[in-house]
Order: C-alpha cells, then sequence, then structure tokens
C-alpha cells in the first residue's frame, strides 16, 4: 500500500473558513480548494488559494474531507507549509507559515526561496 504524503496543513480555523465558504448557496461543487504559487509579488512567488476545476497537472489530496489541489510541480515550493485562518481586527484572511520561503514580504502574500 503507497501512503501519499500531503505537502500542507490547513489548521482548525482554515478548514472552518473553507467549509464554511463551501456551504454557501451558491458555491460550485465541480470546485476544488486549490493551493499553489505564482510568479510575481514583491518576494518573487505569490501564493495562490481559491476554488478552481482539477487540471491533468493537479495531485488530489484530502484534509478534513476538503479536497484539495496542488499542482506537481508547485509541491516543491510549498512542502510543510501550513494555511491558516485569523479572526483579527488588524489582519482576517488566510496566512501561510512556509518552511521553504528564505524571506517574505510584509503583507505575508509573496516569498522568495
Amino acid at each position: 500500500m503507497t501512503t501519499i504524503e500531503i505537502p500542507i496543513t490547513l489548521t482548525d480555523s482554515a478548514i472552518t473558513e473553507v467549509k464554511r465558504l463551501m456551504t454557501a448557496s451558491d458555491f460550485d461543487h465541480s470546485q476544488f480548494l486549490r493551493v499553489g504559487v505564482k510568479g510575481g509579488g514583491c518576494s518573487g512567488l505569490s501564493y495562490l488559494l481559491g476554488f478552481d476545476k482539477k487540471e491533468e497537472d493537479d495531485q488530489l489530496y484530502t484534509i478534513a474531507d476538503i479536497p484539495v489541489l496542488v499542482k506537481k510541480s508547485h509541491e516543491i515550493y510549498l512542502y510543510g507549509m501550513q494555511v491558516d485562518f485569523e479572526h483579527g481586527l488588524n489582519a482576517r484572511g488566510f496566512t501561510f507559515k512556509n518552511p521553504n520561503a528564505s524571506s517574505t514580504c510584509g503583507c505575508g502574500t509573496s516569498f522568495a526561496v
């Protein structure tokens, strides 16, 4: 039996928020949560987090009954990353803690490796 290690983790707070978004009446249930990276941002790479359809080069994982897509080529940048959701007055939204980042920008949405 082959065990596939999930490259990212979602905190309890992030799981709660994603599941809340997935219960919205206009949610498209043919989509999955996508976690990834793209070129750009003030540090070189920016995080992607949103709902999307599965593509051929995606790996599909399940975290707490949430289907999560990660492009195979992005896993090297995301391995060990934790996605959290903060409810603070000054910082509300998803945050990323990435052990692979050599530096991050002030807003925390882009990083360098």
